[in-house]
């Protein structure tokens, strides 16, 4: 069984992927809004930005960015689910030897490639804008890890949109507080900075966490607690994401 949903899902992302690999200017559009956002804060606003940390400010707040990149790509999962299930594609495969699961994986996999190819691209423009880092080779993977994870628990929230959305703006609308919640977090300015209130939210919200587990695993500083909230944070999401897209997939198809 097992070995069926894998081939199935396979097979399915394949068929995923060739339709980006038509259509390449999805991954351009979602890696420009992040460019553009790394451009603006580190050549305009960077200067007059106090961060406290003897990082370059493109170091400081790559890891918001990096974040930023994976939430606008998100959105072209629950868009292209969206457009399957208008098309009656779902309704061919029932009709077909196919474990059900699978055309779900197929979306969730494509995403994960397209955002990781997104992701590359943002992080060597971070390269040649001046951004360095001594991090050893385990801690990029850790970072690697945090981002597929970060990926995944946000492309089955996708999931969720793209079957209940009633139209195409719905489906990718449902990104934009993902977008912006980076930006009341640690991932531009520190937390104390802010308002009392909103300083409380940015503090305790998931995305700081996750930028300050990353910004400390790219300047080779102790991670200490962030990491595991950051990990109790994404399993969180992922699992509670995984079983709700999994019951809306059941209610919609039947």
């Amino acid at each position: 069984m097992t070995r069926h949903i894998l081939s199935d899902a396979r097979a399915l992302t394949g068929r995923s992927l060739r339709h980006i690999l038509r259509s390449p200017d999805t991954i351009i559009t979602t890696a420009v809004t992040p460019i553009a956002l790394l451009l603006l804060f580190v050549f305009v606003l960077g200067g007059a930005i106090r961060t406290g940390s003897d990082q370059s400010y493109v170091a400081y707040m790559l890891p918001g960015i990096l974040l930023i990149t994976v939430a606008s790509g998100i959105a072209y999962t629950a868009y292209r689910l969206f457009l399957d299930l208008q098309g009656g594609i779902f309704e061919r495969f029932q009709s077909m030897p196919i474990a059900r699961s699978s055309v779900l994986w197929a979306h969730v996999l494509t995403s994960l490639v397209a955002n990781v190819v997104s992701v590359a691209i943002v992080t060597g423009v971070a390269f040649a804008m001046g951004f360095r880092t001594g991090a050893s080779f385990g801690a990029w993977l850790a970072v690697a890890g945090i981002l597929i994870l970060f990926t995944l628990a946000l492309t089955w929230l996708a999931v969720i949109a793209g079957l209940s959305a009633k139209t195409v703006d719905g489906a990718s609308a449902f990104s934009y507080p993902l977008i912006f919640l980076p930006f009341v977090s640690s991932a531009f300015v520190p937390t104390t900075s802010m308002p009392g209130p909103v300083a409380w939210f940015a503090e305790y919200q998931p995305v700081t966490s996750i930028v300050d587990t990353i910004r400390a695993l790219f300047a080779g500083t102790p991670v200490g607690a962030s990491i595991w909230i950051a990990l109790a944070w994404l399993v969180g999401i992922l699992v509670v994401a995984y079983a709700a897209a999994i019951v809306v997939y059941r209610k919609r198809i039947g």
